[in-house]
């Protein structure tokens, strides 16, 4: 007996984790958010540019393969030379090989926007995709704290132009200085122990002054029982770093003592100064010497956004959004490419992250964009007299389809225009056609309508928001029928 073929395997259809599709509602919605943050970015004079998604690995600087493969952190692969090429982790690193590339044509200081996808091979979890989206504004060439004070004055314009209240928001700005005045001053040597000393201040907002002292020191239990080790500091060393952290609180006398402390304390007086010159209140822009960004990347001032409102999730918990974006001072980017000090900083906003609190918030419209107005078939052997209806609905700048399915059953070219969202449909038959006529069905109205009807036969009766227009007035008929529900596209 012969052996029974076997039927192949259908592939199945899944998408890899830490990524999402998006569909239309989700994309009008980061295309709302981007056009407001350009407008703010070139209103400072930032020009848009453009790098690729890939760049050789060791070009980013951050992660570099090792003789097998990459570190963890990035999406590598080693090109037919040999080369190793990684997908960007973000949108600085490419930023600092294209303005050392281009150096010499670019004009000094050079100040560019730039937004796209960046890409992290790490692991995924809720909120925390492979791919997320950043919109980034950058001055390369300025080592002046103005350069750093417009940074956070334009952050804080950027949350308002979003929606976010004054009071709702805050850009908290720090130094790397001094913080590494902090590390002089306690003559810690070992980069592990210093890591450690990091996050336990990087904690102060979730667990408060007494929880850092206790990360500070021998460590901490949390309420499931879990212990974290500390750093390991004695008494006067956590009272010298709770000093310097603390809003109000007495510095330790070591700490005058770092020059290069004393230099990033000089510099967070600069930018304070200068926001407060151009009108920006302690609501907006606050020194908070506990942020901790990016330590091993950024070499002088640093920024973070914050959204301070609380909100409810879709259960009813209470969830507070926290960072959104920040940036900092990176004057040895450029500089591995150039072999010169070439100073700069950056802003960057999350914009997967932010659009998720914005439309938690109720500061988008997350409603799917109207559909196009739908030309439908009642006669196939007149698909060029329907071709040409939609043409002229398209010349006049109206987004409009001609009906490609099987034009047999029109209750499924409407279903297919309601599944569409599209405002109107247009019917034309032999009868109206013979008369020179069209009918246009207004799907708005028309759903309103119909749910005040009782049965179906009502419904063929009174055929609700549907009318006759002549075949010539199909853009302005058209176009009464969008302005009446406000229509717009884009």
């Amino acid at each position: 007996m012969a052996e029974k073929s076997k039927k192949p395997q259908k592939l199945r259809a899944r998408l890899p984790r830490g990524l999402e599709d998006r569909a239309p509602a989700a994309i009008a919605a980061t295309r709302q958010m981007v056009e407001k943050i350009r407008e703010v970015y070139e209103r400072y004079g930032f020009e848009p540019v453009e790098t690729p998604a890939m760049e050789y690995t060791d070009a980013l600087g951050k992660f570099l393969p090792d003789q097998d493969r990459p570190n963890e952190g990035v999406f590598s692969f080693q090109d037919d030379d040999e080369q190793w090429i990684s997908l960007r982790y973000d949108l600085t690193a490419p930023l600092a090989r294209y303005v050392a590339e281009n150096f010499d044509a670019l004009p000094k200081p050079y100040r560019s926007y730039r937004f796209g996808y960046v890409f992290r091979n790490e692991k995924p979890g809720p909120g925390r995709f492979r791919q997320f989206m950043q919109f980034d504004a950058d001055t390369v060439g300025s080592a002046s704290p103005a350069a750093d004070a417009e940074m956070c004055m334009m952050a804080a314009d950027t949350m308002e132009a979003l929606g976010i209240p004054r009071g709702s928001y805050v850009v908290k700005v720090n130094n790397r200085k001094v913080l590494d005045g902090v590390r002089d001053a306690l003559g810690i040597a070992d980069d592990g122990q210093w890591l450690t000393v990091m996050r336990a201040i990087d904690k102060l907002d979730r667990l408060g002054i007494s929880g850092v002292q206790q990360l500070l020191g021998d460590g901490r239990k949390d309420e499931s029982g879990d212990f974290t080790k500390g750093a390991g500091l004695k008494v006067p060393d956590i009272a010298l770093v709770v000093g310097a952290i603390e809003p109000g609180a007495q510095p330790d006398a070591r700490l005058r003592d770092s020059k290069i402390g004393q230099e990033g304390r000089d510099e967070l007086d600069a930018i304070g100064k200068l926001v407060a010159a151009s009108g920006y209140g302690s609501d907006q822009i606050v020194i908070d010497p506990s942020v901790v960004r990016g330590l091993e990347y950024y070499t002088g001032p640093v920024y973070e956004v914050e959204l301070t409102l609380e909100t409810k999730d879709e259960k009813g918990r209470p969830v507070r959004f926290g960072s959104v974006g920040g940036g900092g001072r990176y004057d040895g980017l450029v500089s591995r490419f150039r072999g010169e000090p070439v100073p700069a900083t950056g802003f960057s906003i999350g914009v997967s992250r932010l659009q998720a609190a914005l439309t938690m918030l109720g500061k988008l419209d997350t409603r799917a964009d109207f559909g196009p107005v739908v030309v439908t078939v009642f006669d196939r052997d007149r698909v060029a007299d329907y071709q040409k209806m939609v043409a002229q609905l398209r010349n006049a700048n109206i987004r409009a389809e001609l009906y490609l399915g099987n034009p047999k059953n029109m209750g499924n070219q409407l279903k297919y225009a309601d599944r569409r969202n599209s405002p109107c449909v247009i019917i034309q038959g032999s009868d109206e056609k013979a008369r020179g006529e069209i009918q246009i069905k207004d799907l708005i109205d028309g759903a309103k309508a119909a749910a005040a009807i009782a049965s179906n036969q009502e419904w063929r009766e009174t055929r609700p928001a549907q009318f006759s227009c002549a075949e010539g007035d199909i853009v302005a008929k058209v176009r009464e029928v969008l302005a009446r529900h406000d229509v717009k596209w884009g």
